[in-house]
């Protein structure tokens, strides 16, 4: 699938068969979160990947929107290395722009995936960072379930003229 077609075809999948995702596969999604751009190149991530069924059962007790990962074939929880910060808060942006290549990533392969957020709910932070024993620095940014398709997206039109300005408002 080419770039421009996985930008406007990827939409967020919540439901997903039951199918193994190969480990090839999922290294191939992590390259391409790894590829993401990031502010003084700091690449402060890091990506916990998740296999395991009672592990995935037991996230939306911890998020209650991410009821969908007890389906979910695998899970990637995106971190931050609070240690690995050059650039004052550009951790955020930089986990974002990793997050968007892992989605069209998944997308791409013919799977599907939905963000779901961590980072700023203090609750979910403090979840995550027990339930996966993380160290002090680091923050659960955001926690994405994949699987195969059990739902077809739908077509949708975001373009909008009226959002455009050029020179000025």
């Amino acid at each position: 699938m080419d770039a421009i077609k996985a930008l406007n075809t990827r939409r967020s999948i919540r439901k997903y068969n039951e199918g193994k995702i190969s480990e090839e596969t999922i290294s191939k999604i992590l390259e391409a979160g790894m590829e993401a751009p990031s502010a003084i190149n700091e690449q402060p991530w890091h990506f916990i990947v998740i296999t395991d069924k009672e592990i995935l059962n037991k996230i939306p007790e911890i998020h209650p929107h991410a009821l969908m990962a007890r389906q979910a074939t695998i899970g990637i929880i995106v971190c931050c290395d609070l240690s690995l910060e050059k650039a004052k808060d550009m951790w955020v942006q930089d986990c974002s722009a990793a997050t968007q290549n892992i989605l069209l990533a998944v997308h791409a392969l013919g799977l599907g995936a939905v963000w779901t957020g961590v980072y700023p709910r203090k609750e979910r932070v403090d979840g995550f960072k027990e339930m996966f024993n993380l160290p002090k620095d680091i923050i659960p940014f955001l926690f994405i379930p994949i699987g195969y398709p059990a739902e077809k997206p739908f077509k949708a039109d975001r373009f909008k003229k009226s959002r455009i300005h050029y020179n000025k408002w």
